[in-house]
């Protein structure tokens, strides 16, 4: 039985060479489009057969109870689901009277390719009808990252063998039925017809929808305009429009050697505040833009768009042609659920599916806004002014949980918390870190004054405050936060998180020195010279477990303690173990779902020396089942770091292929966007060996024995850093912008555009490599 789909391996492209129905719904997913406002996944254009039909709205979602089996203080009360809004892409087909549908008749040949230079899906499909009439089908798909409101298709029918009747359907389709959502009925419910019609309009090629949401009264409007090219004398349009269906029909008659070419534009809005004629006129408005632009403008504009991102993102990869096309992959999906998401959040799984109900959560921070942060920042900027957006919201959230400052939500998806999983949705505080880490590294890499001090004062400020309100100083001074979960959710609820510890040192000080230099924004907040001190003697107290006899970092309080989960006794078919055995036996094991301590010293990396990351990372692997997708780059860099490079490599082909290979086998509800930023991160962090702290860029590169060259650039102030990496020579070149100093090894280096720097790689000490579970051990790369 096939799991997972293959795909042919190339540099700038994904190509699919057949349709195998068994794999739809993965294939929907990959061949997804978005620009961060608009989802589309790739569903075929006639609609059936489909996996999951899927036309996504950054922040369109529907509320939904959360009922509990006993009464909380402090649990959310309602959920939020991402909705499937109007399905602008439906293009249905007649052939002389016969549905064109892949499920019957013969399909003689079919491909999809995605490009990721042009940023268009493509198909080419040749069908014999049960009749025994053959055409050829072509499309392009496009959403558009220029037109932040704007998708389109161009479709082409072209008979083959005799002379054909064709009509073809443009429709805008609301409320169309989706497979069932599992066995949770609050979601079912949420899903079922939840956009309630408000306006139907048709005419001439011009169709319009506008819908509102049932519960969270969410307007929602979705425009499309036509353009037709086919036999003058043999064609014929017409257009009408219902409640929850308009429809742009063409019929044609098309000898061999004719085409009918219907290119369609899509315009999409919505809005929680303004008018139905408010909405209404954005799509038309939006429409009448794109229509100005053409089909052609529209595919150079995406083009030259592409072209200036990957002329400062791109990362060459030399001996492993599945990661090179796995990392562009990677890049250009990333980019697609970001570029244009403009003040609102980047869900986990983008706009390529309703996975996690469409929410966000701190993978976002951590892993998707690093990778844009050297690559894309303007949209990194974008997603942080979300977050202080929702900052009434969190200081709200706080207040009812008793403390001071922000506590930002677990997931989300308008900036209230909504898990009713408590020991994430309450005590996973050190998303409020991560949020504050995403800030200052933004801060840090663009020297965004403007930004530090509408943005990042606020938000360093909120955050500062609730971890000196949750936090407290023992008999001795040390500052602990106890009752805490961290990463690793097979630990929850306990002291002393020594990655929530290190992270909330790091937002304190952070805090301390922002409001110092912004001490007009700081009074606004009502912030004195004693709470910012109050800020830094946290920082300077805060405890980090340490297990003396074992010289290693304690996960959090007495972990090394804990009696070790029995791995040997656990089957393969028990993973994820969150699935077979109950969380309070979870809790009390040391078993680690995902990188915790591992991801501290990425992360903090100042924090331990190289003997501690060493001993730390040989501990900590035989513990780690990765039974979440982000653990596999966090171990990649560190192993690269600590001199496993064989671990790595193959760490990194985890992340690279969790979604084009389908490894937790839930690819069809949404791609892993923090494993695909991973991939990114393995290759820069790890084997780059990238770390930026404060002013400090510095590079300790080192590849393994497969891939012989490495390159890369990075935007840093305002410049273009490119690395290159050999086995032996590391060399740093300013592609653009003034001389800067970075460092190799510790080495300071000035490196500009008429001062290229090379530099040795030293030789590494090898170590031996640790264990990991029975059967957890990531695949051998080739």
């Amino acid at each position: 039985m096939i799991t997972h789909r293959s795909y042919s391996c190339e540099p700038w492209l994904l190509r699919e060479t057949d349709l195998n129905l068994d794999v739809l719904p993965q294939s929907e997913s990959v061949f997804a489009l978005s620009n961060g406002h608009i989802g589309w996944r790739g569903n075929l254009d006639e609609g059936e057969p489909h996996g999951l039909p899927g036309t996504y709205l950054n922040g369109v979602h529907e509320l939904r109870p959360l009922p509990y089996a006993e009464a909380g203080y402090g649990y959310p009360e309602s959920g939020q689901t991402v909705i499937n809004v109007t399905n602008g892409k439906l293009i249905r087909l007649l052939v002389n009277d016969e549905p064109f549908d892949l499920r019957y008749g013969r399909l003689r040949s079919h491909e999809r390719v995605l490009d990721l230079r042009a940023g268009v899906l493509r198909r080419t499909c040749e069908w014999t009808s049960p009749a025994g009439c053959t055409v050829r089908v072509t499309s392009t798909r496009l959403v558009s990252f220029t037109q932040r409101a704007i998708a389109a298709v161009a479709y082409e029918v072209e008979p083959l063998d005799s002379e054909v009747r064709v009509v073809v359907q443009s429709e805008l389709v609301t409320n169309e039925q989706l497979p069932e959502a599992g066995g949770d009925p609050r979601v079912s419910s949420a899903l079922h017809n939840p956009l309630v019609p408000e306006e139907h309009f048709a005419r001439d090629a011009r169709l319009r929808l506008v819908h509102r949401t049932r519960r969270s009264g969410l307007r929602v409007a979705a425009a499309a305009d036509h353009v037709v090219d086919g036999p003058e004398d043999a064609t014929r349009t017409d257009g009408e429009s219902g409640d929850d269906v308009a429809r742009f029909t063409v019929t044609s008659r098309l000898r061999e050697g004719q085409r009918l070419r219907v290119e369609k534009t899509v315009a999409y809005g919505w809005s929680g505040a303004r008018s139905l004629p408010a909405v209404r006129d954005q799509v038309d408005a939006a429409l009448a833009g794109a229509r100005s632009t053409g089909w052609q403008g529209l595919v150079d504009e995406q083009r030259a768009y592409l072209d200036d991102f990957w002329s400062r993102a791109d990362v060459e990869v030399d001996g492993d042609a599945e990661i090179q096309q796995a990392v562009r992959f990677a890049l250009f999906h990333v980019l697609q659920a970001g570029a244009r998401a403009e003040q609102r959040a980047i869900p986990a799984k983008g706009l390529t599916g309703s996975g996690y109900d469409g929410h966000t959560f701190w993978d976002s921070e951590t892993f998707v806004l690093p990778m844009l942060t050297y690559t894309s920042p303007a949209a990194v900027a974008e997603a942080l002014r979300w977050r202080q957006d929702t900052l009434p919201a969190a200081c709200e959230r706080a207040a009812q949980l008793g403390l001071r400052g922000a506590a930002f939500p677990w997931r989300t998806i308008d900036g209230s918390e909504c898990s009713a999983y408590w020991p994430a949705g309450t005590a996973a505080f050190h998303v409020n870190a991560d949020i504050a880490d995403a800030v200052v590294r933004y801060v840090c890499a663009t020297g965004d004054e403007e930004f530090e001090r509408e943005t990042a004062v606020p938000i360093l400020v909120e955050t500062a405050r609730l971890w000196h309100s949750l936090g407290q100083h023992d008999h001795h001074g040390t500052f602990h936060i106890d009752g805490v979960t961290g990463p690793d959710e097979y630990s929850a609820v306990a002291d002393d998180n020594v990655y929530t510890n290190l992270m909330a040192q790091a937002n304190l000080r952070a805090a301390a020195d922002v409001v110092e230099r912004h001490p007009r924004e700081a009074r606004a907040l009502g912030v004195d010279d004693e709470e910012s001190a109050a800020w830094r003697d946290a920082a300077e107290a805060v405890a980090v477990p340490y297990n003396d006899t074992l010289r290693v970092h304690e996960q959090s309080a007495g972990f090394t303690a804990h009696q070790v989960w029995d791995f040997a006794g656990t089957r393969p078919d028990q993973y994820p173990l969150m699935l077979h055995f109950p969380y309070f036996d979870l809790y009390r094991k040391q078993v680690v779902k995902q990188a915790d301590l591992v991801l501290a010293m990425y992360k903090r990396d100042d924090c331990f020396d190289a003997e501690h990351k060493a001993r730390n990372f040989a501990y900590y692997e035989p513990l780690t089942v990765r039974d979440s997708s982000l653990s596999a780059c966090c171990q990649a860099v560190v192993a690269a770091e600590v001199g496993h490079l064989r671990l790595a490599y193959d760490y990194l082909g985890e992340a690279a292929l969790m979604d084009l290979q389908d490894l937790e086998n839930n690819t069809r509800d949404g791609l892993h966007t923090a494993s695909l930023a991973g991939t990114w991160i393995a290759l820069v962090a790890g084997f780059g060996g990238m770390r930026h702290t404060g002013q400090s860029l510095s590079f300790a590169p080192r590849l393994p024995e497969r891939l012989s060259r490495l390159a890369f650039s990075v935007q840093v102030l305002g410049r273009r850093l490119r690395v290159e990496i050999t086995d032996s020579v590391a060399t740093y070149t300013m592609a653009e912008g003034a001389p800067l100093e970075i460092r190799h090894y510790g080495e300071p280096l000035t490196v500009s555009d008429k001062s290229p720097q090379k530099r040795d790689i030293p030789e590494l000490a090898a170590r031996p490599e640790p264990t990991q579970p029975p059967g957890r051990r990531p695949m051998r790369r080739h």
